[in-house]
């Protein structure tokens, strides 16, 4: 393992499972177990399963400035948020390119919880902070379980009165096998599913809990790697994995504006100024290529990093790819030269494979998205 530095409370269920406690965001995460990550997919497609998700930052914004200082760091438009309702949002730099996204939570008047992955956003937020009234508090004592699939609020429903009401990026605070948490209607895996944020010290009982009375649900443990699986299908970006800062230009510092990776439906309507926001107006319309699905030959998975081509012309690059035990397809994520980034578009695979793709757009599965935002 790499030099971690944060600790989850679920370390050694992690270890017991067969993990290695892999580094991820500063956190011994549990990238694989023993089990097959066939069945964990599988699981949360068709029944549940049970993620530590803990290694994503966790950061409260306390007081009056908190609300503008988000307002003008991310894409959302905050003043829209109530207590108990949330948002994905992305955070651009000077340059209008991504450098993060989160989802940002309004717990109070003046309170919020962030939650970043592995980009600058946080530490771009700490130098904005300075000279306001706001308070930052990172906060590594919270524990987050995702429990995600379409029984997950089966399993839920007899425990948490009311989750069956709780709207898509809604959360409620409550109590769960007499521990207080939150419950937020959110993932990342394209489903339906709750992400439960819990102490430390509660951490193990409740994923205990969870795993022996879920196992009627077919509630299993799936370990971190699942989620490229769900995200690739589900059109769910990973920074830096997709980026530029994996796959640099030729002639150009890294980087990837809004218009180039899909995200710019994260910028409010009506949305006032924000860091970033001159230039990614002005960039729209120059993307240098675009995220767009590809749809292989076969079962041979591509790896990161395979190329795409048109003949003799490299035509983009893929960044994650998965074959799917349940549709039976191959697919993957890319970085495609924009005329190439149309449904249908003939491609060829070379690499740790050599096969014949199409451009596919996106997501794979559930295009509507009806799974993750169903009602009752």
């Amino acid at each position: 393992m790499a030099n971690s530095w944060r600790i989850s409370a679920l370390a050694t269920h992690h270890r017991q499972l067969g993990s290695k406690l892999e580094d991820w965001n500063g956190m011994g995460t549990a990238w694989t177990y023993d089990s097959d990550i066939a069945d964990h997919y599988t699981a949360i497609r068709t029944k549940a399963g049970l993620m530590d998700v803990s290694g994503l930052k966790k950061v409260h914004y306390v007081g009056p400035h908190a609300e503008s200082l988000l307002e003008y760091a991310t894409t959302r438009d905050i003043s829209k948020l109530y207590p108990g309702k949330s948002v994905y949002a992305t955070m651009l730099n000077e340059q209008g390119k991504f450098v993060d996204d989160c989802v940002i939570y309004r717990t109070g008047p003046n309170a919020f919880m962030v939650v970043h992955g592995t980009g600058i956003g946080y530490e771009m937020l700490i130098r904005s902070a300075a000279g306001r009234q706001v308070a930052v508090l990172f906060d590594d004592d919270l524990h987050d379980l995702s429990l995600q699939g379409p029984l997950a609020v089966d399993y839920l429903a007899q425990h948490v009165a009311g989750i069956r009401d709780l709207p898509y990026f809604h959360h409620l605070q409550t109590k769960l096998f007499g521990a207080p948490v939150m419950i937020s209607r959110t993932g990342y895996t394209g489903e339906r599913g709750y992400e439960i944020f819990c102490k430390a010290a509660d951490a193990p009982m409740i994923w205990e809990t969870i795993l022996s009375t879920g196992a009627e649900y077919g509630i299993i443990p799936c370990s971190f790697t699942t989620l490229d699986w769900l995200r690739t299908e589900s059109y769910l970006l990973f920074f830096p994995y997709d980026n530029s800062e994996y796959f640099p230009f030729k002639n150009d510092v890294c980087g990837d504006t809004l218009w180039e990776l899909g995200l710019d439906f994260t910028v409010s309507p009506h949305k006032g100024e924000f860091r970033g926001c001159y230039e990614h107006r002005r960039l729209k319309g120059k993307e240098r290529f675009k995220i767009f699905g590809v749809l292989l030959e076969g079962n041979q998975v591509p790896a990161m990093g395979d190329t795409l081509w048109d003949g003799n012309q490299q035509v983009g690059v893929i960044t994650c790819g998965m074959h799917s035990p349940l549709t039976g397809k191959t697919v993957a994520i890319a970085r495609l030269d924009v005329p190439y980034a149309e449904q249908g578009k003939a491609l060829q695979v070379k690499g740790s494979l050599e096969v014949n793709a199409i451009a596919h757009t996106l997501p794979f599965d559930d295009p509507e998205k009806l799974k993750r935002t169903a009602k009752g």
